[in-house]
């Protein structure tokens, strides 16, 4: 017996040692495994929590940028006491307990200085491209299968969970990650050119318009080269965008769509992302804001369409009493299929969220769910600037902007992607402000 306890002694010893490593392989593996089913994410969260509560003994003050989405799931779980859908809050409750898990472990986790952020997200990069690699190798089967062209592009690249947005999100960090290295050896200049024609080829038009401001940033203000080679590398970067979206049909089609929503009133066309038959109408922004009444036939391009949330947004603060404490988590959906039926919409239209997280959030936390939501956007991209980590303001200039046109909290994926990243970067070390070299 007395051997049995040496040895497991022995054994634990020896792997506490390690297990600042196992720490940074298990993070990276919730980041890997968001793509896929929430099965695989849940599992790989309950192992990093497993993880810090049984080696990890290092508790620390608490951070207060791990305090506030702490205090959002609070608020989150009050909205029971006024929520009218019990049972949707209770969902969402249960999605959303990330916000308050995550933070709490990483009281008990030691701080990420950047050799450890990029062990993580090396490995994150390269899997990602493995993802690449893979939906890639399908579009051409299927290609070969049906000679279509679309295979290769936006939803039918990927699978609709998790759809083009949420990959374009995930495989932009990567991009992020290898943009930024100094010296980049050739299987990552390869990689770098892979995840460019994934993320064209997702065809996003929020993301593509994201990751171009964030790149040319990054050659404006943080590469170390020289002034002529940051001039000829911006230039190329904005011709490579120009040409793709002018001379790409596919990708010169969800743009087009989007300008004559625009600019153009009364557009009729045939669009790829309608499930009827024959031609149907795209309302364009004013037509969204105004109209009294639409058509079953009336198609609302994005940016239609966001405006037409916002307009319903603005009606549902009118009628109802929900300025300060909203309707209650996940209890906004049946305000928003109740508009769709007064503005005789096809029924599609209410099933989409608000398209806007900030929105999405005051809609169902109030006043102060936004306040809490933009304060702990504001503390990340304050922090990060703090730290000049060029990885750190990509990710928090992403999540800023991207919250305009997606409710990102509304999926368990896009939680664990925000709450975790936004834990690991405020979690790092200050001290150390270098951009990574390998």
């Amino acid at each position: 017996m007395g051997l049995f306890n040496s040895s497991i002694s022995s054994f634990l010893k020896n792997y506490n040692n390690k297990s600042d490593a196992v720490l940074e392989y298990l993070i990276a593996l919730i980041l890997i495994t968001l793509p896929l089913a929430n099965i695989f994410v849940s599992v790989a969260t309950i192992l990093f929590l497993l993880e810090v509560i049984l080696f990890k003994k290092n508790k620390r003050i608490p951070n207060l940028a791990f305090l506030v989405p702490i205090f959002f799931f609070l608020l989150m779980a009050f909205s029971l006491l006024w929520t009218l859908d019990i049972a949707k809050s209770l969902l969402g409750i249960q999605k959303s307990l990330s916000f308050i898990a995550i933070p709490l472990l990483f009281f008990f986790s030691p701080k990420f200085n950047k050799e450890r952020l990029n062990t993580i997200f090396r490995i994150y990069s390269f899997a990602m491209i493995l993802y690449c690699f893979f939906y890639l190798t399908k579009a051409f089967l299927n290609y070969f299968e049906t000679n279509d062209t679309s295979s290769f592009f936006y939803n039918n690249l990927v699978p609709e969970d998790p759809g083009a947005i949420y990959m374009s999100v995930f495989a932009s960090l990567a991009l992020f990650y290898f943009v930024q290295l100094n010296n980049r050896k050739t299987i990552e200049k390869i990689a770098l050119s892979v995840l460019i024609l994934f993320l064209f080829l997702l065809s996003s038009k929020s993301i593509i318009t994201i990751d171009f401001i964030i790149i040319v940033c990054y050659y404006a203000f943080f590469a170390k080269i020289s002034s002529s080679t940051k001039t000829l590398t911006i230039i190329s970067v904005s011709l490579f965008l120009f040409f793709s979206i002018f001379f790409v049909k596919e990708v010169k089609h969800r743009f087009m769509i989007e300008y004559e929503t625009a600019f153009v009133d009364n557009t009729l066309k045939n669009s790829l992302e309608y499930v009827k038959k024959g031609k149907i109408h795209n309302v364009s922004i004013k037509e969204a804001w105004n109209n009294k009444k639409f058509r079953e036939s009336d198609f609302f391009p994005g940016t239609a369409l966001r405006v037409y949330q916002v307009r319903i947004f603005k009606e549902m603060l009118a009628d109802n009493n929900i300025f300060f404490k909203g309707f209650g988590i996940e209890a906004s959906q049946v305000h928003i299929r109740e508009k769709a039926k007064k503005y005789k919409l096809f029924y599609d239209y209410g099933e989409y969220n608000f398209h806007n997280q900030y929105i999405q959030t005051f809609a169902e936390l109030g006043l102060f769910g936004l306040l809490i939501l933009v304060f702990m956007l504001f503390l990340n991209i304050k922090n990060a600037l703090a730290k000049k980590d060029f990885l750190h303001i990509a990710f928090a200039i992403t999540m800023i902007m991207l919250f305009l046109s997606e409710s990102f909290f509304c999926r368990q994926r896009g939680i664990v992607f925000f709450i975790l990243l936004f834990c690991l970067f405020n979690s790092s070390s200050n001290e150390e402000k270098q951009n990574i070299t390998t």
